[in-house]
């Protein structure tokens, strides 16, 4: 429980229908193995200490009494974990029958929830035994309990970590148009337990599962949905035990139905209370009227071992990265497709390197041309040779331009940076940031002249990445007229340019060695031939810098938590010296380069991380990055 971290588990004990004692001693069993697992939260199924199957005899007084006293069993054989534990059970209260979520903690109950929506269709009858609880806010003497609260608003919060904050709904409350939960996390729930009793069928499964990932993606919190399993009558239907741990809208966790095993995962709750707090509609209907109980429970490590990608900026399935390309790429297009129209510029203007992101610029320009019914030859790429030029480079622009069809045209800024040199008395032997920076000037000066000269408007080619840590010459390669890979960062634009290569047979050797070319803005005079400046050994690895990018800006880690999770993620890539050396560099440039970034041309926004000064990201210009840096160096001291 640190960092925001809580372990939560889901799991179907094997039960023996009406049979509370035996059913009370799996749920034992499975709550010590989820403790030995390292769980803060256990979820168990529907009427889980009686079994859900019970039919009728839900209306002997026996069964209601043992299941009572197995409740009482499972407070005592748990008392001395430091585990929350959501157990299902039926409970008579004012001459009826409810069913009920109980919530344990540390040997006794903190309170009852119970059912809202009672099925009464197809298999389900639960309206033959059971009332609503929708209605009910009250207080319960349950002996050997005591008084304890009753009804659907009831929140349980630890004292040691505010942010977990527990809520509770049953089954057939999610498959509603306005489920509870919904009222619970307007209320400050952070984790919605769902003690489930769901029939499997055909296609059943995958309903289940998007139903309980959207409801966490709806409500911006971790969902722990406990199936029944293994021992339920199967007289008219059967129970897979299909068990969900999902965290705003990504699964985190699942068994497989009939698998019977444990859902395990952890669950990040300083992630979705930043992402709240970032959508300021959160709380627009706001749900009044709840009761909080309040718990203890001993803070400890907690072991991260959810799954976390290196590539924060693409989607976890590699079957979904092409349709996620085609909308990136559709997105930049409709985007410099509707700025050419509304300027009514000619041509578009590329400046063409040979490098990625360029590359990607230009393929992005001639798809806005095919919406706009124009060819390809009327856009005007530009490759602008220099100092730092290699071969390679220039080679590939030129067959790329070739490949495309578009318009051509090689300009040498050698000539002109020398004469620029002598006007400002620069020895062309001090290859310092003037030498390179004026080249970079020089180039974006050619552009805007030639797209003037033909009535066109300059397409910009840099990435969010090279935003972030402001690698970018101000006034130069930083400037545009409408920036397509503004929203891009260079992992992103890898795969873009990696899925053309597919997708385009006659462009695609050239675009394949584009890929294998490094990164270079090539503004130092290159060494027997090859690229003799490679940025990811100046600033350091791109992957690393858009996983800080995407962690620090979508969900505002602070460096600490930053660190542990780029371990996870690039563990066995990087070591931790390294990972914390260019964390440094991260920070002291993301902040000291603000000012480039306050006045950006326009661009489209492609994902959920932008540096827009328009949009997403306000940042004043001289922001000290001291605190960042300081725990970032307080950590290299640590390791």
């Amino acid at each position: 429980m640190n960092d925001g971290l809580i372990r939560v588990a889901a799991a179907s004990p094997h039960l023996l229908v009406a049979d509370c004692a035996a059913n009370a001693d799996e749920i034992v069993k499975t709550a010590w193995r989820a403790s030995t697992e390292g769980a803060h939260l256990l979820v168990t199924p529907e009427l889980g200490i009686t079994g859900y199957t019970c039919g009728d005899l839900f209306g002997q007084q026996h069964l209601l009494d043992e299941a009572v006293k197995a409740l009482a069993t499972i407070c005592k054989e748990t008392s001395d974990l430091q585990l929350l534990l959501a157990v299902g059970l039926p409970v008579r209260h004012n001459g009826k029958l409810y069913n009920c979520a109980a919530v344990l903690q540390g040997g006794r109950v903190l309170g009852l929830v119970p059912k809202t929506y009672l099925p009464n269709y197809g298999e389900f009858y639960e309206l033959r035994q059971f009332a609503s609880g929708g209605a009910v806010e009250d207080f319960i003497n349950l002996p050997p309990f005591g008084t304890l609260p009753f009804g659907t608003k009831l929140l349980f919060r630890c004292e040691e970590m505010p942010q977990l904050v527990l809520a509770a709904e049953i089954c057939e409350d999610l498959w509603v148009p306005q489920p509870p939960s919904g009222g619970h996390v307007a209320a400050g729930a952070t984790v919605v337990a769902n003690l489930s009793a769901s029939s499997e069928t055909v296609g059943k499964a995958e309903y289940r599962r998007l139903l309980v990932k959207g409801q966490s993606a709806k409500l911006v919190c971790g969902y722990v949905y406990a199936d029944a399993g293994h021992g339920e009558s199967t007289t008219d239907m059967v129970f897979s035990g299909h068990n969900l741990i999902c965290e705003n809208g990504v699964v985190l966790a699942e068994t497989a139905p009939f698998d019977e095993g444990l859902a395990l995962a952890e669950i990040d709750l300083e992630l979705l209370l930043q992402e709240r707090r970032r959508l300021n509609t959160f709380f627009a209907s706001y749900a009044g009227g709840y009761e909080t109980v309040p718990f203890h429970m001993e803070l400890r490590e907690t072991p991260l071992s959810r799954a976390i990608s290196p590539l924060p900026f693409q989607p976890g399935q590699n079957s979904e990265l092409p349709g996620r390309c085609e909308s990136i790429l559709a997105i930049q297009a409709q985007g410099l497709r509707k700025r050419l129209e509304h300027t009514g510029a000619k041509t578009a203007v590329v400046g063409v390197s040979g490098g990625l992101d360029s590359t990607l610029a230009l393929l992005v320009t001639c798809r806005a041309f095919r919406l706009l019914s124009k060819p390809a030859r009327e856009i005007l790429a530009v490759t602008m040779p220099g100092f730092g030029t290699t071969e390679r480079t220039k080679g590939n622009a030129a067959a790329l331009c070739e490949a495309l069809g578009v318009t051509l045209k090689t300009i040498d800024i050698t000539k002109s940076v020398r004469a620029h040199f002598a006007d400002i008395d620069q020895d062309e032997k001090c290859r310092d940031t003037t030498y390179e920076n004026a080249q970079a000037r020089m180039r974006t000066l050619v552009l805007m002249d030639l797209a003037n000269q033909n009535g066109g408007l300059v397409v910009g080619t840099g990435d969010l990445s090279e935003l972030a840590l402001g690698w970018a010459t101000y006034n130069g390669d930083h400037m545009s007229m409408y920036g397509v890979n503004a929203g891009v960062p260079k992992t992103l634009i890898r795969a873009l340019v990696a899925h053309e290569a597919e997708k385009d047979k006659k462009a695609g050797r050239v675009l394949r060695d584009v890929l294998d070319t490094p990164v270079s803005p090539e503004l130092l005079p290159p060494k027997e031939g090859r690229i003799s400046q490679q940025t990811e050994e100046i600033v350091g690895p791109y992957e690393l810098h858009d996983f800080f990018l995407f962690y620090t800006l979508r969900y505002g880690f602070r460096p600490r938590k930053l660190y542990r999770y780029a371990q996870k993620a690039f563990e066995g890539r990087y070591e931790a010296p390294e990972i914390l050396r260019w964390m440094q560099v991260f920070f002291s440039r993301f902040f000291c380069q603000q000012f480039k970034r306050s006045c950006l041309p326009d661009g489209p926004k492609v994902g959920s991380v932008s540096l827009s000064p328009r949009g997403d990201w306000r940042m004043p210009s001289d922001a000290a990055a001291r605190a960042w840096v300081a725990e970032a160096q307080a950590l290299s001291a640590e390791s």
